[in-house]
């Protein structure tokens, strides 16, 4: 797997809560032209793209912010059993400290911090424009 791409409306939001999450910025890019258009299927599409990484240098998330065409709203909200692409996972080293960092950019614990078998604690929190993203600290 190269990346997993995700649409915003605040492309400087979402970086900004997944650095704070331990990711690394890689690189910005404005994208439009015909290339781009063959690609994704939309004729005189213009976007700001951010690529990010995390720190091993092994996945990426690549986020889009559309000038042209309008972004639609594609349930950014909807719970986790709705079909389609619903969250992205991160092992962290203290789950505690990495709530307390997102906090400030707007991410909330969906409900409770749960502990699984003594294995690990893990939850789910919002991030910019509904992004859920699970958070997973194990025991060692």
């Amino acid at each position: 797997m190269h990346h997993v791409g995700m649409t915003v409306t605040d492309l400087a939001a979402a970086v900004a809560f997944f650095e704070a999450l331990g990711m690394e910025l890689e690189g910005k890019a404005h994208m439009e032209g015909e290339f781009v258009d063959g690609v994704i299927g939309l004729d005189g599409s213009t976007s700001d793209i951010a690529m990010m990484k995390t720190p091993d240098d092994r996945y990426r998330i690549e986020f889009s912010q559309f000038q042209t065409p309008q972004s639609i709203d594609g349930s950014s909200h909807a719970p986790i059993h709705a079909l389609g692409l619903r969250h992205v996972a991160f092992v962290v080293d203290d789950l505690d400290d990495t709530l307390a960092r997102l906090k400030p950019h707007g991410a909330e614990v969906v409900r409770n911090i749960e502990t699984y078998e003594n294995l690990l604690r893990t939850c789910y929190v919002r991030g910019p424009e509904g992004i859920l993203v699970e958070l997973c600290q194990y025991f060692t």
